[in-house]
This record gives C-alpha cells, structure tokens and sequence, in this order.
C-alpha cells in the first residue's frame, strides 16, 4: 500500500493471499474521486524469486491477463522483472505500461 501507486491513485484497501490459488484484491481511489478495483488469483509463488497472478479490472472481468514477477539477486541489490500480458488491445496495454511505472517509480524511491 506504500509504495503502488501508480499515476494518481492512492491504495486505500489491499488484500493478498500470496500462495497458489490464493486471491488478492487491490483497491485504489483517484484523485477525481474514481475507485477502481483489480483483484486477480496467483498462479505460481516462489518465495525471493517469482511470482505469477491474473489480473483483472472489477469493472471488466473478463478481460483477465496474466502478469509475471521475477527477481533475482544483482550484487547487493535485487533486479525485478515485470511482464504483463494478454492484454485485449494496444490500448490497455499502453494504460497499463503507464500505471506499472508509475508503481515500479514508486518502488523504487520507497527503499531509496
């Protein structure tokens, strides 16, 4: 909830099982007023080193896509690698691309 904020919105509800078919929910609200709401089931959790979930908006479930977390260590530091796919369009992969930045930004000046 710290450091997920991707463009404007602010987590204000995080709810995470993280282990196979565990579920999680992630609630944000933005600065118009707008709640939006993801929540999505892990596929594959490998405790330091990968993490695989659906992905899907509440108010569009059935456009369920599938987002991949890797990391791996990098001297002190830990290289993540984020892949996010099956998008139905360019369109929502751009959207996409836009708000991970945007968190990953985040991520980054939280343990900066």
């Amino acid at each position: 909830m710290k450091w997920m904020h991707p463009g404007d919105a602010e987590v204000i509800r995080a709810e995470l099982d993280a282990r196979v078919d565990g579920r999680y929910l992630i609630r944000y609200l933005k600065t118009d007023g707008r709640e939006l709401e993801v929540n999505g089931q892990y596929l594959e959790v490998v405790p330091d080193a990968k993490l695989v979930f659906t992905w899907a908006w509440r108010s569009s479930p059935e456009q369920e896509s599938l987002v991949t977390v890797l990391l791996r260590p990098d001297g002190n530091a830990t290289l993540l690698t984020l892949t996010h796919e099956q998008f139905v369009d360019e369109e929502t992969r751009d959207h996409h691309q836009f708000g991970w930045n945007g968190g990953l930004d985040s991520l980054e000046r939280y343990f900066a």
